[in-house]
């Protein structure tokens, strides 16, 4: 079994980004969108993903929320090999909301997303100055 990486900070490491941090507090839509727009590859919109977050809980009454937030988390964790703590994704998203999403939003960004460009917008720019070799017909010859 190939061994996991680490969250580079900690679940209670808000204040290493208090960009994120009050963002994570004040508008959880936004980051959450964010975030899940970067998991999905763009396969869903920051816009999209924060609406059926907000409508979660505008529909039930309730801060459910967390049901579909800490499906994002273990897929991050999949796709970075990284563990499953302080305990279970949805346990750190029902206890942990603000703080879990504060962390996975400071993951992506250490790893090099801008998170408010989005995910197309992040492939743009990595992708950007890399050109292709030519293609060759014909093989070599003398």
């Amino acid at each position: 079994m190939a061994s996991k990486a680490s969250w580079s900070t900690g679940l209670c490491d808000c204040f290493d980004d208090c960009g994120s941090c009050c963002l994570t507090f004040w508008c959880p839509c936004i980051a959450f969108g964010r975030i899940a727009e970067i998991v999905d590859r763009g396969a869903n919109s920051c816009t999209k993903s924060g609406a059926t977050y907000v409508l979660l809980g505008m529909l039930t009454g309730l801060q459910i929320q967390w049901l579909f937030s800490c499906g994002y988390r273990s897929r991050l964790r999949e796709q970075y090999q990284l563990p499953e703590k302080p305990c279970d994704d949805c346990l750190v998203h029902c206890f942990c909301g603000h703080l879990a999403l504060c962390q996975e939003y400071r993951e992506l960004t250490n790893r090099g997303f801008d998170m408010p460009a989005g995910w197309h917008k992040n492939v743009e720019m990595q992708t950007r100055g890399v050109t292709t070799a030519p293609a060759v017909t014909g093989g070599m010859s003398r």
